[in-house]
């Protein structure tokens, strides 16, 4: 959660310093791209390593690089000798990094809480920095920017090295793992986690789906100012209730993620929520008026984090506990994959069909994951037990 403050502020402040290096729209946009890139590049990399490591480790050392780096960048800027190749230079590092962070975190979890309460763990997890990113770090950019331009690079430094603190503190015991095969190489056990998620077939369907989802809403987090200013003629403020609207609703989702997991199961959760959603988009795609934007915007936040919190748990309870960096590996760079599609695809029917276009795309998208995730939608699904790779039921998951 500390992190994710931290890192509110340095993406909010890191556009508007580019603009006020370079007039030119493409060179602002590659500070931007270049948080996708790592991820496409090495994220199948670092869900490897993740699964080769000391997770805990792992996070607080590369937290620590990422607050020097970001330190570094922050006297940069106070001193005035920050340039565009800098800045992209600072985005892909973070990025690169970041690959490995978020999946040993994402191993590391069922180490910390019983596999029966990681859907509760992840709610709160992905709630508290919903929180944390979403709505506490916006009102803090403008004010430190005006004690210079410097200053959200170093809150953001600080946030770093007291999340590394925060995670070196933990005592757990590593997971126990089966050593590795003589040859065993980073491209091999890449390959074994991608097969491992390919004989799943929840796991199959519900990354399927994933890609899916995303694409869908590149295209419409990438058109919706049009959608909201041009379209609706909302205006600025129009604008601001429906990313509102969205964050509210999304705090929402976190506290009844868990609870309807329980009473549908985790996948009927999935096919659920995306069936709402793809409701919500029609609604916002059809209906030209601000009235039906806030509750569209407020169900797509609260589904979209049902949707976040049991893909997650899914993949912790599913997956074997030597491989489950490698599969959310693949699940985060599907995400990643399909959101700069999404949003080139949403760009090109806003052009063609008319700026209500994306969000009936999305729509589209929507209900095209809903009918992936069909095929898994079993009441009782097997659930890979941590130790020795069988099968235990688990009904409902």
């Amino acid at each position: 959660m500390v992190s994710r403050f931290g890192d509110a502020l340095r993406t909010s402040a890191l556009p508007l310093l580019a603009v006020r290096l370079t007039d030119e729209p493409l060179v602002v946009a590659s500070v931007t791209a270049c948080g996708y890139l790592p991820w496409l590049l090495f994220g199948l990399l670092g869900g490897a390593l993740a699964d080769r490591v000391d997770q805990r480790r792992a996070m607080w050392l590369v937290d620590t690089v990422r607050g020097v780096l970001v330190a570094g960048f922050a006297l940069a800027v106070g001193l005035g000798h920050v340039s565009v190749p800098l800045l992209i230079a600072l985005a892909f590092s973070l990025t690169a990094l970041q690959t490995l962070f978020d999946n040993a975190a994402t191993a590391l979890l069922p180490s910390l809480v019983e596999r029966g309460a990681l859907g509760s763990a992840n709610a709160r997890l992905m709630t508290g920095q919903q929180l944390a990113g979403g709505l506490l770090a916006a009102p803090f950019v403008p004010l430190l920017l005006t004690a210079g331009a410097f200053t959200p690079f170093a809150t953001d430094a600080g946030t770093y090295l007291v999340a590394a603190a925060l995670v070196a503190s933990l005592r757990i015991r590593p997971p126990e793992r089966e050593p590795r095969a003589a040859g065993s190489t980073l491209r091999s056990e890449v390959g074994a986690g991608l097969r491992a998620l390919g004989r799943d077939r929840v796991l199959r369907a519900v990354c399927l789906a994933t890609l899916l989802y995303n694409i869908g809403m590149g295209a419409l987090i990438a058109t919706l100012a049009l959608h909201v200013t041009r379209w609706l003629d909302a205006g600025d403020s129009g604008y601001v209730a429906a990313m509102t609207a969205y964050s509210a609703g999304s705090l929402a989702g976190g506290f009844v993620a868990q609870r309807i997991a329980r009473r549908t199961g985790r996948v009927r959760a999935l096919l659920y929520g995306c069936a709402l959603q793809t409701g919500s988009l029609l609604l916002i795609g059809s209906v030209r008026h601000v009235a039906a934007l806030v509750p569209g915007m407020v169900l797509l936040g609260a589904m979209t984090m049902v949707w976040n919190v049991n893909q997650v748990t899914l993949m912790q309870q599913r997956g074997p506990e030597s491989m489950v960096g490698r599969i959310a590996a693949a699940f985060r760079t599907a995400s990643v994959s399909g959101a700069p599609l999404g949003a080139f695809l949403g760009g090109a029917v806003a052009k063609l069909y008319g700026l209500n276009a994306p969000a009936l795309l999305a729509a589209v998208l929507f209900a095209s994951a809903v009918a992936a995730l069909i095929p898994a939608r079993g009441p009782d699904v097997s659930v890979v037990a941590p130790e020795n790779g069988g099968a235990t039921a688990h009904p409902g998951r």
